[in-house]
């Protein structure tokens, strides 16, 4: 069958007034404008109730409401979190009551442990490379194993071991290190190694035995902070693959054994959306039970801007 070139006939469409539609969008979600002085509560509120915008609010409230009626607020965070200056910002909030635990990965402790010593992280990898120079710190190299080392003789985790460590040794920055700022204040710091990712492997000090049992015992430490979670919030920042694997398994444990995780708020935060934050922390772990919100962008913008939130929030 050939068909033609026919137009169709359009005079009989069947219409409806514009006002009898119910819309997606309304004027009572449009944004405001900013009004000079109002502060950030002031362009918080005057944000759209749209899309991210809207998303961002609910977390903030999410977050705020956890801390107000005492459940837990979990943060997850990926090295670059750190290598990007935010660990005086964290700190603040772990003294403000916002962080009730933390998890990271073992970059992310070499960057705390370095920064603690420093007061600074991240080499050049490029530059490094070519003369064999890349992860040859003598400090992170001796030091940090040693740390770990000596914690697990001791029965600690990871996390516990680096931050008694720091403690005990009080290096020029310690007052912005996560892990020696979570020793201080006692909250709990799990770290969660793929063995032969971090610089730290590769030094003669290493242990894989160490490493792997602090490393499991910092595991069996998360599965209970995440067995809390019923009507507290989980926030995975920075890492596309091993905290959200991570997670995963605590959220799974913790449901076969019978906890409840109702009302849980997860967050992924980062500045690209990976398959793994979306569907191991934003998704999976909230179906049926609580809400989950995927926010994307720069972790030197977001978590300020979130943490500035909060202590608006404050009374």
């Amino acid at each position: 069958m050939k068909l033609p070139y026919e137009e169709f006939d359009l005079s009989g469409v069947k219409r409806y007034p514009l006002r009898s539609r119910q819309s997606k969008v309304s004027l009572a979600q449009f944004a405001t404008p900013y009004k000079k002085g109002s502060g950030l509560g002031g362009w918080l509120a005057a944000l759209p109730g749209l899309l991210a915008a809207q998303d961002f609010k609910e977390v903030v409230a999410a977050i705020v409401a956890a801390r107000n009626k005492g459940r837990p607020i979990v943060w997850g965070l990926g090295a670059h979190v750190l290598k990007t200056g935010l660990s005086p910002i964290l700190v603040d909030l772990m003294e403000r009551g916002f962080i009730s635990a933390i998890a990271t990965n073992g970059a992310g402790i070499i960057h705390d442990f370095e920064i603690a010593l420093s007061g600074g992280t991240s080499e050049d990898v490029d530059a490094a490379l070519g003369p064999g120079k890349f992860g040859m710190a003598e400090e992170t190299g001796t030091e940090l194993n040693r740390a770990i080392n000596d914690g697990v003789a001791a029965g600690l985790g990871l996390g516990q071991a680096v931050g008694k460590y720091l403690d005990a040794a009080k290096p020029s920055f310690a007052q912005i290190s996560i892990a020696a700022s979570a020793w201080r204040l006692q909250i709990p710091v799990t770290v969660h190694v793929a063995v032969g990712t971090d610089i730290i492997h590769m030094h003669p000090q290493a242990s894989g035995a160490a490493i792997g049992e602090a490393s499991l015992r910092d595991f069996k430490y998360f599965v209970t902070t995440v067995s809390k979670l019923e009507g507290g919030v989980y926030l995975n920042c920075g890492s596309a693959v091993v905290l959200p694997e991570v997670f995963l398994k605590a959220v799974a444990i913790a449901r076969n054994d019978g906890r409840s995780l109702d009302g849980l708020t997860t967050v992924n935060l980062d500045f690209l959306r990976h398959y793994r934050p979306l569907t191991n922390v934003v998704n999976r772990p909230t179906v049926g039970t609580g809400k989950g919100y995927a926010i994307t962008g720069h972790h030197e913008l977001l978590i300020p801007l979130l943490a500035a939130a909060l202590i608006e929030a404050l009374p």
